[in-house]
């Protein structure tokens, strides 16, 4: 189960790993926002659909089916009551094994308020709380956190993404009203070439910071 504050950032973080597990593991990813305040050139509402619609095409890429578009304000997302019950009731309903996530030290204020509420929805989903939640509890084993803006300021996993890297770079590329700004294509292949010489674990590495894991 992926948690990402705006479209792109999933595929950003941790594209190569998804790509890698996607034939052999049932994947959410859910979307905090979808990223209407991510270029001038459109209305925020205009915006909003089109970045779900490259969502769904870089998904299809990725061969993921399962998306869930939240919908909060983009740049305004909030540690509430509403944002955090919505996480622990998905996180019940999915029951999934690994959570990945942003990382608490991005510089991004989204991206660290999504990091806040997936961590503490891990903990309170696990446990026989809050009665505004639904389902039965659900114990996650592993949490990692993924880079985008912020490089780690230690990486505590590694996965090697070598094979699996042009299929990241093909998924990225569907978010074409973001790459036209930026070339998050062009940087994030810099930033996982950089792991996988810094790592020695692949030519092409995601780098990942362990918030939990339960077993080894």
């Amino acid at each position: 189960m992926v948690f990402a504050a705006h479209p792109d950032d999933d595929v950003i973080g941790c594209g190569g790993s998804l790509a890698k597990y996607a034939n052999g593991s049932s994947i959410t990813v859910v979307y905090m926002t979808s990223g209407g305040a991510g270029s001038l050139t459109y209305s925020k509402e205009k915006l909003a659909k089109i970045r779900e619609e490259e969502a769904r095409k870089a998904s299809d890429v990725l061969k993921i089916k399962d998306l869930v578009f939240l919908r909060n304000p983009d740049g305004y997302l909030q540690y509430s009551q509403d944002n955090l019950v919505r996480l622990i009731n998905l996180i019940r309903q999915k029951q999934p094994n690994t959570i990945y996530t942003h990382s608490s030290n991005d510089t991004h204020a989204d991206h660290r308020i999504t990091n806040q509420l997936v961590t503490q929805a891990v903990f309170r989903a696990a446990g026989p709380w809050f009665q505004e939640t639904k389902g039965k509890p659900w114990r996650t084993d592993t949490v990692l956190a993924y880079e985008i803006w912020a490089p780690l300021p230690a990486v505590h996993y590694s996965e090697d993404i070598t094979q699996f890297m042009d299929k990241k770079l093909e998924a990225l590329r569907q978010h074409k009203s973001q790459i036209r700004d930026i070339r998050y294509d062009e940087w994030v292949e810099g930033l996982n070439r950089y792991r996988g010489g810094a790592t020695g674990v692949g030519k092409y590495v995601e780098a990942f910071e362990v918030v939990k894991i339960s077993r080894i």
